[in-house]
């Protein structure tokens, strides 16, 4: 658009705001009120501009630019008003505020318009209730942008405006004290406060960042990208990337504020030897000919299948990319896996197998097109709170939404329906679902005609499944099943956002393939808003195992059987012939005294692996286990021969991959904390010491990058360079691809077609009984993420400090216990001890726990129960009793 800005004519891209325009051409306007977040209102008027033709000013926030357009924006008339606004505004305001914090935006204004605080001393209380977040009302001007983010990026309604003129206050919920309030502490507010009324505590009590590197979150598999800020050698704070594709410039409380992990105290940052049952603290070079000596001489003596490796979620790309070929090339064995094996290796074996690629369909902006999304065994508002967020924000906006979940998770309070499955009935649900949508004819006959197969022996199969019959089952009424079959199949586009609640099941990949058969059946893939989208628990656990960290797999996703020549050529070094093994195997051989030794990387197998007697039994039996992590865990505390420390992401240089296949850059922010080293130089170190320098001489993760594009044909054009821009999504082959945002356009991965699977609802093995009445699901909560290493040493705790076991009141007093007791758990494997917290949400006789603390020890009840197909333990269903604890 030609239009012209006081005076100088300017050509600009449509759809501009008029302030959005001014300010690309470098002129700022004090628009208080306004964050690109939310909507603009205008309400500041601090933004007004005269426009030709327009008898009054205007708010430029909320004024779409036009062609021809004529503005002005500094008159001396605007210019009055403003500094009018501004000292009306600083009359109240504490003057002591803008000399110890003069960068913040309001302060910055007074200053340019020669303006100081009018109140010298304070009149009202400080709220410091919040770990992360200071509140004094003393400095709020009553711009709303604390309650119009709140409301619509994050969706938590806590904050509101009450009262008019001088009694006007904005409060959280009912004006208690922050920390007492349903605020979820993802700080948006923090961020986009002009005053700092609402501000990060870690910015008032620290010290100011002198440094801001661009990076990406250490947590859950969403990728949120972010601003790590450090002085003097330290990670100080943490604010949101605004003009990125995942996050949209908002952060949860785990990626911008639990971060204190990084300077724990006890984080261990020198190797240590057990020596005589002793640990003692070592240089780098005696750990690595130690250990290196160790796997030489178990090699010689049992065999290169005697020695496991395991890759890590949270580690780069690059660096599960060496592990993996560490194990292939310098030990000779496939034993090699990831976490993925006990969270998703059920997606990808399920959309691999029927589709042709083990990963999600879609991306995340297809939230926003879809009109129905069906979340299926996954809490996103806590264990992918962006998401969480976004999907939230799509059904506010009339997005239809169906929720399945035993429990009443907080996206089922906005959803057209809640699906309470029963644990271990998945396949049953969506087998009724799917029978709903072929008996009524609502099927895609032309998608299916295209490009399905077998379609004639699946609707033949598929009646056997009518939801009168599952209903019993599942726990969910007939009625419901088909009214969301129906919601699914007609509101389109669908997509289907799925978890751990599918996976952790004994059938898994068959869930998943349920999961695909619906989206067959209605045309759902191919298209924007649609799709199978599994939700990957960790920052790189898709990564991890895309860069080969799987047995039958090698960098990726590249099936061993058929790619073995291409990379023994590229590597320079024959691959092992024998099948490797995954974890469970692992420790099933481990158990046998098949498997010797096992390097852990960033993976404490021993808390986290189901089956707590097991897994001890297991690794009890092994001669050498080397952890390498930041902190000392259950496995090295109990097992641990060396201990290898690492650096965190935020100490190194690499890549992540996220749940829509996104690959981002992680870039340090701060030298590594003590000896501690990246594992990449570890694995490099370890391999030279093996005398295999050849193949691990890396001097940079980007080296390491570029030989993962040389044999990774749908990564190729994914380039350092390009990544500095943005994420790239594969497949994305050559450096002219802009990447891939949605998979099957035109046809699968695997051909023309896709298979409609038949597959059968097979009930668990693990069924309650009178001795364990009560079925127990375990999962992750907001506040805490898996084992706890990081988010435990940081002020999270002040929510979650320890495990607990969810009940319903019913079954509360039907075994006499009360909020906050502890009780003892007991399963078939094993028992443990867990404070009860009462809740609503789930059905009666069943319970919920979480697993994030080493006290408590959630995996000493759950089974040895596996999904076939992957080995993937069934976490979500163990059958439980509870007895009250002595007096």
């Amino acid at each position: 658009m030609r239009v012209t800005i006081n005076g100088t004519p300017a050509e600009l891209a449509a759809g501009l705001t008029v302030l959005e325009a001014v300010d690309k051409v470098g002129i700022r306007l004090p628009a208080l009120c306004h964050d690109p977040r939310v909507k603009p209102s205008g309400n500041c008027r601090l933004c007004l501009v005269e426009i030709v033709g327009h008898e009054q000013p205007v708010a430029s926030c909320h004024t779409g630019l036009s062609e021809g357009m004529q503005i002005r924006t500094h008159t001396p008339e605007l210019e009055a008003g403003r500094k009018a606004i501004l000292e009306l505004l600083a009359r109240r305001y504490p003057a002591d505020a803008l000399r110890r914090w003069p960068d913040n935006p309001f302060h910055q204004w007074l200053r340019h318009y020669g303006l100081g605080g009018g109140t010298p001393e304070r009149t009202a209380a400080i709220d410091d209730s919040h770990p992360y977040i200071q509140v004094d009302m003393m400095r709020c001007i009553y711009c709303d942008r604390c309650v119009r983010i709140c409301a619509e990026l994050q969706g938590q309604f806590v904050w509101s405006m009450r009262n008019r003129g001088e009694e006007t206050a904005i409060v959280a919920d009912a004006g208690v004290p922050l920390g007492q309030s349903s605020c979820v502490s993802c700080g948006a507010c923090a961020d986009t406060c002009p005053t700092g009324a609402l501000a990060d505590r870690q910015v008032i009590d620290g010290k100011p960042a002198t440094s801001w590197v661009r990076t990406v979150c250490p947590y859950c598999g969403t990728g949120c990208e972010m601003s790590a800020g450090a002085a003097d050698g330290r990670l100080t704070a943490i604010k949101p990337v605004m003009d990125v594709p995942v996050s949209r410039g908002h952060l949860c409380v785990k990626g911008r504020y639990a971060f204190d992990f990084v300077h724990a105290r006890d984080r261990v940052t020198q190797p240590r030897l057990r020596k005589d049952g002793q640990w003692t603290t070592v240089s780098w070079d005696q750990a690595m000919n130690y250990t290196a000596a160790a796997l030489l001489r178990i090699r010689e003596r049992y065999g290169p299948d005697a020695i496991g490796v395991l890759g890590s979620a949270r580690a780069t790309n690059e660096e599960n990319y060496l592990a993996q070929k560490f194990a292939r090339v310098v030990l000779g064995t496939n034993n090699v896996d990831c976490c993925a094996r006990v969270c998703h290796a059920p997606s990808a074996a399920a959309m691999g197998g029927v589709l042709g690629t083990g990963a999600a369909t879609n991306s995340y902006d297809d939230i926003e097109a879809a009109r129905t999304i069906l979340v299926f065994g996954a809490n996103p508002t806590e264990n992918h709170p962006i998401l969480g967020a976004r999907i939230k924000q799509a059904a506010l906006n009339g997005a239809r939404l169906i929720v399945a979940d035993p429990r009443r998770i907080e996206l089922a309070d906005y959803s057209n329906i809640h699906l309470p499955v029963c644990p271990g009935t998945n396949v049953a649900l969506l087998n009724a679902m799917a029978c709903t949508i072929v008996e009524e004819g609502l099927f895609d006959a032309e998608f299916i005609s295209a490009r399905a197969s077998d379609w004639e022996q699946f609707r033949t199969f598929i009646r056997e499944w009518p939801p009168e019959r599952m209903a019993g089952h599942c726990g969910v009424a007939a009625g419901l099943i088909r009214e969301a079959a129906r919601l699914y199949a007609t509101a389109k586009p669908s997509m289907i956002i799925h978890g751990l609640g599918v996976t952790e099941q004994a059938q898994g990949t068959e869930g998943v393939i349920c999961l695909v058969n619906l989206a067959l059946l209605t045309g759902n893939f191919g298209k924007p808003g649609t799709g199978v989208n599994p939700l990957r628990g960790q920052n790189n656990v898709q990564g991890s195992a895309h860069m080969g960290c799987e047995p039958e797999h090698l960098p990726g996703y590249a099936d061993i059987s058929t790619s073995r020549e291409r990379f023994e050529q590229a590597w320079g070094a024959p691959l092992p012939a024998t099948r490797g093994k995954n974890l469970l195997e692992m420790m099933d051989a481990a158990e046998r005294g098949e498997l010797r030794a096992l390097w852990a990387i960033g993976y404490d197998v021993l808390l986290t692996n189901p089956n707590t007697a097991a897994t001890l039994r297991a690794l009890s039996n092994l001669e050498l286990v080397i952890v390498q992590d930041m902190f000392w865990n259950e496995t090295a505390n109990q097992f641990g021969t060396v201990f290898l420390p690492a650096a965190s992401s935020f100490e190194k240089d690499g890549t992540f991959m996220n749940a829509e296949r996104r690959v981002q850059r992680v870039r340090k922010v701060i030298e590594p904390v003590g000896g501690s080293h990246p594992d990449w130089e570890i694995v490099c170190a370890l391999a030279r010491a093996m005398g295999h320098e050849r193949g691990f001489s890396f001097q940079s993760p980007e080296q390491i990058w570029n030989e993962v594009r040389s044999v990774w044909n749908a990564g190729a054009g994914i380039s350092y360079a390009r990544l500095d821009e943005q994420g790239l999504q594969w497949p994305c082959p050559s450096e002219a691809s802009p990447g891939t945002t949605i998979l099957h356009v035109d046809q699968f991965s695997c051909g023309p077609r896709a298979a409609l699977r038949r597959i059968p609802w097979k009930p668990t093995a693990e069924t309650t009984s009178p001795d364990f009445p009560i079925l127990l699901v375990t999962g992750r909560t907001l506040y805490q993420f898996n084992a706890g290493t990081m988010t435990m040493r940081t002020p999270n705790v002040f929510w979650r400090p320890q495990d607990t076991l969810d009940l319903v009141r019913d079954d509360a007093d039907r075994y006499g216990v009360r909020e906050g007791e502890r009780v003892r758990v007991l399963s078939r494997y094993g028992q443990t001890e867990l404070p009860v917290r009462i809740t609503e949400g789930l059905p009666r006789g069943q319970a919920f726990a979480t697993f994030h603390s080493a006290g408590t020890a959630v995996n000493a009840v759950t089974g040895p129960s596996r999904d076939p197909q992957t080995c993937t333990p069934e976490y979500k269903v163990t059958a439980i009793r509870i007895e009250k604890l002595p007096a």
